[in-house]
């Protein structure tokens, strides 16, 4: 793949993690659920590593320190979704139905 290639491609996806991220942090502005919040900034984490990419031209991105912001938005989703789960853990979201009609 061509360099200019490479990085027309790094920058629409950019492009769309960072809106995927703008969906996510309206979502949050609406009810104000933790979970969205945490989403929108591993979005736009996602979107900063790939105009790094496309900017550096760095030939196998899993080998440079870039990758790590792959990592730590991934880090940040298992950790929102594990902090959402825990904090829901006392109530349960399907209470039994009554068997009287």
């Amino acid at each position: 793949m061509s360099a200019s290639l490479g990085s027309f491609l790094a920058g629409l996806i950019a492009m769309c993690f960072a809106a995927v991220g703008l969906c996510f942090a309206r979502f949050w502005s609406l009810n104000r659920d933790p979970l969205f919040i945490a989403f929108a900034l591993a979005f736009w984490l996602l979107a900063a590593q790939h105009v790094l990419v496309g900017l550096a031209l760095v030939p196998r991105e899993e080998q440079s320190w870039i990758y790590l912001l792959r990592v730590a938005a991934f880090i940040l989703i298992a950790v929102a979704i594990l902090r959402k789960n825990i904090s829901q853990g006392n109530s349960d979201p399907h209470p039994p139905r009554s068997r009287h009609r």
